[in-house]
């Protein structure tokens, strides 16, 4: 039984044991007699008073009101016409991943996301949680978004901006922060099963039980079918094969009380993600394993201290797309990331909101990897690339309430350690060709948040923020080379750290209690922005560029009527490379796939309950592929729809429609070699909540 192994199965079974005493209750005497050998009664911090438990973090800082920060509740996370998560995010103003494609026909390290657009290289810019846990993959920073079910979420809460808080060296476009859904909202019994018109099936499940004062929940899903062809019709060749995929998602939860004010939180999750891109044999796999491990104390002296820890591996074939033969077998890259974090908040005052504490997060992987000669195919060169990257944090945040104003500041200090790092080819005898022995570094960064909110009237919200932020390198940028036949991109194992420093000015608009506009225009600048620079037409490199430079307006309208709702948002930005980099002509260029405006609306109609309708309407502006800015990809307008119906009982009729207008969507154009996204797609299916 490996280190994770043994880990995972503690924690659970730690989790359980809290909870166990309710496991066969049938009756109240026999709960109370059972719950009383659990827990202490007379002990000083069990008065008597009634339990909640929550199963989520402590409450929102008030400092959430002064950020750009938006809330998509569950009713629009399960009802999106994909069913997946990232499309859900993209009905926030400036979501973005590095590609259009979504988490069915892309290559999983493709899947970094980030807001505001600033760019990137396939690494994550914004900072994701799911239960206040990071799920970037250690090694390469991207998301996994199929390694979360989206009906096992109940809300995400998106803040744009630098932050400082918990975990705020990752979080250097923003927050996106996913909570999970308890039996209250999930019912004893919820599932569904979904067929798409190419015979695709989705698949979910999610079991939830009260233990006595706490819960456990248990959430799956299956995704399977043949996929869609990304090749165009007139540049298919015979081995052109569609994005096939296969992948399933398992986790457990479990909630508990250790007194009346104090509970645990112990998570359990495993996820395999396999897909084909383009060519057959162009195979990619992702797979995951996690478990946390997290207190909440909500008593006269709050506090979230948590653990976890990740082991992922990753592989990825590549096809020559000339001779269309094996050229790159990567054929695992274990990874193993863990942290933790402990955060307090002391009774103050009323009008302060006072939080400090500690946070720790490590990742370290290594790439393993055999290159092949496209001519003979016989082995050219085994390749190991890896190292070990690590941030110790100190934070400390204060929100203030002054009548009308809410003032808030926030400081970080960030120690990060880059050490272990190595590069090593070696040919097929054996005998070493390349090698690359990083020196071992570290630094200290200082970043800050602040800002100010006025409540001019009942209606009117003025806001204005300024703040800091950075981000270390991943071991995927300093360390790995790879291959978008026929490019190549090469590491950078001199990589330094990202820098933000960025203001915004806000106003939120309720004119009715049913309307509420909000209008943020923001100056964001990434200095040591890393990117992927165009050396020669198919050789680039990961380098620092001198900055990245954003500023943009960012609009929101949310109304109800009745049973009537519309929700939209719209981002426009002016993005650019500002100062000369080691590749000279990139001043003023716009980074590559950057859009300049993107917008959503989502309107829906609910006549009673069970009943749902919604349509949403995108619209993403045309990109660069490169930092070149030769190769474009056209603007896209898409419409999705869904429909849920009650039918008997507890069940009840779902449909769905991606790109209804089966617009074309150009996710990748590599001097005219085009890569599409997903086409007009109709689901049908049934759903049951107990």
């Amino acid at each position: 039984m490996n280190t994770f192994t043994r880990l995972a199965a503690s924690t659970f079974a730690l989790s359980i044991s809290l909870s166990s005493p309710a496991l066969a209750q049938d009756e109240d005497d026999a709960q109370g007699e059972e719950y009383a050998e659990a827990v202490d009664l007379d002990a000083p911090n069990f008065d008597g008073a009634d339990i909640i438990v929550t199963g989520a973090g402590l409450e929102p800082a008030l400092s959430n009101i002064v950020y750009s920060t938006v809330t998509i509740e569950r009713e629009q996370i399960v009802s999106s016409g994909s069913g997946r998560l990232e499309d859900v995010l993209s009905n926030v103003a400036g979501f973005q991943q590095f590609r259009r494609s979504d988490s069915r026909s892309s290559n999983p390290s493709a899947q970094g996301v980030t807001l505001r657009a600033l760019g990137g290289n396939a690494t994550s810019r914004a900072l994701v949680l799911l239960d206040g846990v990071p799920i970037s993959d250690p090694f390469f920073g991207y998301i996994p978004f199929n390694s979360v079910a989206p009906d096992a979420l109940s809300s995400v809460r998106v803040t744009r901006g630098g932050g400082s808080g918990p975990f705020g060296s990752g979080a250097l476009a923003g927050t996106i922060e996913l909570e999970s859904a308890g039996p209250q909202t999930l019912g004893s019994f919820s599932g569904g099963v979904l067929i798409n018109d190419r015979a695709e099936t989705e698949a979910t499940a999610a079991l939830a039980q009260d233990l006595g004062a706490g819960f456990a929940v248990v959430t799956g899903r299956w995704d399977r079918g043949k996929g869609f062809f990304t090749t165009p019709d007139d540049q298919r060749v015979p081995i052109s094969a569609r994005a096939a995929f296969d992948s399933w998602n398992v986790a457990a939860r479990v909630v508990a009380p250790l007194s009346s004010d104090i509970e645990v939180q112990a998570r359990i999750g495993l996820f395999d993600d396999q897909r084909t891109l383009r060519f057959e044999g162009a195979d990619s796999t992702s797979k995951g394993q996690d478990a946390s491990l997290r207190i909440v104390g909500r008593g006269n002296w709050e506090f979230d201290a948590l653990a976890y820890v990740q082991a992922r591996n990753f592989s990825n074939v590549v096809i020559s797309s000339t001779r269309f033969v094996r050229v790159l077998d990567q054929r695992k890259t274990p990874s193993t990331g863990l942290g933790g974090k402990v955060e307090v908040r002391p009774p103050v005052s009323e009008a302060h909101d006072l939080r400090f504490g500690v946070d720790y997060r490590r990742a370290d992987g290594e790439l393993q990897e055999e290159a092949y000669s496209a001519f003979s195919g016989l082995l050219r060169e085994r390749r190991r690339a890896g190292g070990t990257n690590s941030n110790l944090g100190l934070f400390l945040e204060d929100d203030w309430q002054i009548g009308p104003i809410v003032l808030t500041g926030g400081v970080r200090a960030d120690y990060t350690r880059i050490e272990d790092g190595f590069y090593r080819a070696r040919n097929a005898s054996g005998e070493i060709v390349s090698e690359t022995i990083a020196p071992d570094r570290s630094d200290w960064a200082l970043s800050y948040r602040a800002g100010a909110s006025f409540y001019a009237s009942r209606q009117l919200e003025l806001r204005a923020a300024a703040y800091t932020g950075s981000r270390l390198p991943t071991l995927n940028e300093l360390y790995r080379p790879f291959v978008v036949f026929p490019v190549v991109t090469q590491a950078n194992a001199e990589l330094e750290n990202e820098r933000l420093e960025g203001f915004e000015l806000g106003l939120n608009w309720q004119p009715a209690s049913s309307i509420l506009f909000s209008l943020t225009a923001f100056d964001n600048e990434v200095e040591n922005a890393i990117a992927n620079v165009t050396l020669e037409p198919n050789l680039r490199q990961r380098q620092n560029l001198p900055a990245i430079e954003a500023q943009g307006v960012e609009g929101a309208v949310a109304a109800r009527f009745g049973a009537v709702s519309i929700d939209a948002s719209l981002a426009y930005t002016d993005a650019k490379v500002s100062g000369e980099g080691p590749s000279l002509g990139l001043d003023g260029n716009r980074p590559p796939q950057t859009p300049e405006f993107s917008a959503s609306a989502t309107l829906a109609w609910e006549p009673s309950d069970g009943w749902r309708m919604a349509g949403t309407l995108r619209h993403v502006s045309a990109q660069f592929e490169s930092d070149q800015e030769t190769n474009i990809l056209p603007a896209a307008t898409t419409v999705d729809l869904f429909a849920q119906a009650p039918l008997f009982n507890a069940f009840s009729l779902v449909a769905r429609v991606e790109n209804l207008l089966d617009e074309t969507i150009v996710t990748r154009n590599s001097n005219g070699a085009i890569d599409l996204g997903v086409p007009r797609t109709v689901w049908f299916g049934l759903r049951l909540n107990l």
